[in-house]
């Protein structure tokens, strides 16, 4: 990427511009001149004090008198001039970037007889001090860029200005190390106590003004490190000139830089303990560059929010009392190579015209590999700069408020990668990471964990999922792998993980680092909801986090939780040829032992239809017309089960390839000139209907998590393939669903229903002709008799098409 060349910084000496991350060529100063001595002055017009040339490289400075042959003479100097002087141990530890405290040495110091100034302005030919009042004094050169004068002034003044020459410019600033923190004592408190719920707003880079300048404040946490600088393109990647200070035992570096702001390019340069330095993007960057490139960028936001109808109401209802269905989306791949403000344009037209709740949206943080889908993230305070700015990503999200969608998305708080620009390591030792390898190392995909017991890391983590609720009005976080945060031994063999203080498997900081993070989000914004992604039989996982289990666990706190067991045993079921399906039937119904155990979401994710598993249609056996019908089939069935839905983009319209990030869905098969009406457009309508119907129908969705809003009506029919159930509203309004897993018609298929309702009418059939079926169907209405059937006094006969599922309703 063309670096933009700073504005406010000249060039060096040399005339051309470094390489990232290297010095610039030194330019020898000229040897300064004996200054003489000051003439008379008023009052109010500081005198500088004389000083003499340069000091040596080493040795005392020296004073006036007898100089060894062929030397320079030194001239005589004003004795209290000498404490203007940058001392010479903290030159060496300015030059070997390990100064705590710049500030203190820097700036403007009561000193001798007056005020001392000081800059370090390497690459400089002269700095000159320029008061409020407007009196200009020039700072003696004392070499390897340091600069200093003493003027007589009862104080240092509140405010001045460096004016500093170099080979091609002269700039005006105002002195940063002149300045206090810029950060605040409470913030500091809580970042110490790992309760700064809104860390955003205290580290990383913010333009802002500060005592009456405006710059950028530029914080990181990095308790290891001998020194930080802040280098970017605003000083040719060379930090000398911007050394941060350490603010006590809190382990954060600040530096408030005037005259720069949004748009700039930075990195931290770290000083690790050994002495090596490492440069590093800022772990609280809210924008970056375009991967491969990796520099953290300054920003601001400006957009405007037009949501607030949308987060008004958001949380009037539980969510798990509420129609839930999830479209889950790889944004980058959606509709390739479209922003996202073009994405505002389509995906919210889209997604509302199949009567999608929701979209998912893979992880969007910034992550180097594209491959990884965003499930290795570098950048956790910043969405992807492949699509666009922030700011851009606030116009999706708004977009899709405006169009009544809610917005979740895939947050990674497992793990993190092990590039030597981001976390790993951060500060030259373990740091967000988990000291013990052990315990650090992630068995499977090459990362590192996040370590839970370290508070500071744990209010990274906490703030992080306020920040993508508070500043991005995201709804909800579908929380990944979170099995693997909870147990010790997740895919580690015996010899490779450390049992717990009480001798178990569980990891107790994860627990809690959970129970926090889920606790504080739905305490401060209403109406999200988070959802796990977790594999185990974990108690509790949807509970509330002060009711403890069996276990002696408290909840987890939880909102829903994946439902990876229907997914894995209903897709085995669907995959098998239907002469043998009777063997498997409990697969089907097994879900019911456990539906009520947590708040579910049934997947049907990108990780189903991806390296080898083959797409949603493309497991069901049989010939194409077979595999269609199984797939509207399976859809019917799993908007009609307990718990909420989610399919990935592709699925509702049975895309027949894998999902490949590299050209996203199949788009062609919609296309008349491609994909004949019956086939891949009609299964997209029945997505749409189907979502219209669930929607319309409380008794779909308001009792999910109460047993008392489900009832088998044929449970057993494995000989059949048959599955038969009735959903019931609060108000008690039932809903039938029957699926038919055999390729075969089943004429006058009497099932036992409530006596209370006289006649049935079919709302929804898989089979119909405008989905591709076959168009067998039922005559309306369907009135019971009193022929009693499985356990009720009353049953209707119907018929139930080949590889399909009906819906009625009284």
């Amino acid at each position: 990427m063309t670096r933009r060349r700073p504005t406010h910084t000249p060039r060096p000496a040399s005339g051309s511009d470094p390489a990232p991350g290297a010095a610039p060529a030194p330019v020898p100063a000229p040897a300064p001149a004996p200054a003489p001595a000051p003439a008379p002055a008023p009052k109010s017009v500081p005198v500088p004090v004389p000083q003499s040339a340069p000091a040596p490289e080493s040795g005392p400075i020296p004073a006036g008198g007898p100089t060894p042959a062929g030397s320079v003479p030194v001239p005589q100097r004003d004795p209290g001039a000498e404490s203007a002087r940058v001392p010479r141990s903290d030159r060496d530890r300015l030059r070997a970037a390990t100064h705590h405290d710049p500030h203190s040495v820097l700036g403007a110091h009561p000193a001798g007889t007056g005020v001392a100034f000081r800059a370090w302005r390497p690459y400089a030919r002269k700095v000159a001090v320029v008061t409020p009042d407007g009196t200009r004094a020039e700072l003696h050169d004392d070499g390897d860029g340091f600069f200093s004068t003493l003027l007589q002034l009862p104080e240092p003044p509140p405010a001045y200005e460096l004016e500093i020459t170099y080979a091609d410019a002269t700039q005006r600033i105002a002195d940063a190390y002149s300045l206090l923190p810029s950060l605040g004592d409470l913030d500091l408190h809580l970042i110490g106590e790992g309760r700064h719920e809104q860390l955003w707003t205290a580290l990383g880079a913010h333009p802002m003004e500060h005592q009456g300048i405006q710059g950028t404040r530029f914080t990181v946490w990095a308790p290891n490190a001998r020194g930080v600088r802040v280098v970017g393109g605003f000083n040719y990647w060379n930090g000398e000139a911007h050394s941060m200070r350490s603010l006590g035992s809190s382990g954060i570096w600040e530096l408030f830089v005037p005259d720069i702001g949004e748009g700039e390019l930075y990195k931290y340069e770290i000083t690790r303990p050994d002495g090596s330095k490492t440069q590093r993007a800022d772990p609280l960057a809210t924008r970056t560059e375009t991967p491969p490139a990796n520099s953290s960028v300054v920003h601001a936001s400006h957009h405007t929010w037009h949501d607030d109808e949308w987060l008004r109401t958001r949380g009037d209802r539980p969510v798990h009392e509420s129609p839930f269905s999830v479209y889950e989306i790889h944004l980058p791949s959606w509709r390739p190579g479209l922003t996202y403000r073009q994405l505002a344009e389509q995906l919210p037209a889209y997604v509302s015209d199949l009567g999608f709740t929701h979209v998912e949206l893979m992880p969007v943080a910034e992550h180097p590999f594209g491959g990884s889908w965003g499930y290795q993230v570098t950048g956790f305070y910043a969405p992807t700069a492949r699509l666009g700015t922030p700011d851009d990503f606030k116009h999706l999200i708004d977009a899709l408020h405006q169009a009544g969608i809610g917005v979740l998305m895939d947050w990674v708080p497992a793990h993190f990668p092990r590039d030597d620009w981001a976390l790993a390591e951060f500060d030259g030792r373990p740091l967000y990471e988990h000291e013990d390898p052990l315990r650090s190392a992630h068995p499977d995909w090459g990362t590192l964990e996040f370590d839970y017991g370290r508070k500071e890391v744990r209010n990274f983590l906490v703030a992080n999922a306020l920040y993508w609720c508070e500043e991005f009005h995201i709804d909800g976080l579908r929380v990944d792998a979170v099995a693997s945060m909870l147990y010790l031994d997740y895919s580690r063999e015996d010899g490779q993980w450390t049992p717990n203080q009480f001798g178990g498997r569980e990891n107790l900081d994860a627990v809690d680092f959970l129970q926090e993070m889920n606790a504080t989000l739905y305490r401060r914004a209403p109406g999200v909801v988070t959802i796990a992604e977790e594999s185990t039989a974990w108690d509790g996982v949807t509970r509330a986090t002060h009711h403890v289990g069996p276990g002696g666990f408290g909840g987890l706190g939880f909102g829903l939780k994946w439902n990876m067991g229907w997914m894995h045993d209903s897709l085995d079921y669907v995959a098998h040829e239907p002469v043998h399906r009777k063997y498997h039937h409990n697969e089907m119904t097994f879900s019911m032992v456990y539906a009520y155990s947590e708040n579910y979401v049934l997947p049907i994710s990108h990780d189903e239809v991806v390296h080898g598993k083959k797409a949603l249609v493309s497991k069901m056996p049989g010939d194409w017309w077979q595999q269609r019908a199984n797939h509207r089939a399976y859809l019917g069935f799993m908007w009609a089960h307990p718990g909420k839905q989610l399919l990935f983009m592709g699925q509702e319209f049975a895309q027949g390839a894998e999902w490949s990030e590299a050209h996203g869905p199949d788009w062609w098969l919609l296309d008349p000139a491609y994909g004949a009406e019956p086939d891949h457009r009609g299964v997209r309508d029945l997505t749409r209907d189907l979502n219209t119907a669930y929607r319309a129908a409380p008794a779909l969705w308001e009792r999910d998590t109460d047993p008392a809003g489900f009832s088998w009506v044929a449970g057993d029919a494995s000989e059949d393939n048959v599955f038969a159930f009735l959903r019931h509203a609060a108000d008690g309004t039932p809903l039938l669903a029957v699926s038919n897993f055999s390729p075969v018609v089943r004429h006058d298929y009497r099932l036992g229903v409530p006596a209370s309702v006289p006649a049935w009418h079919e709302i929804l059939n898989t089979d119909a002709t405008r989905y591709g079926g076959g168009g067998i169907t039922n005559p309306e209405p369907v009135k019971p008799d009193d022929t009693p059937a499985h356990g009720r006094p009353a049953s209707i006969r119907l018929t139930l098409p080949p590889l399909a599922t009906i819906w009625l309703k009284p």
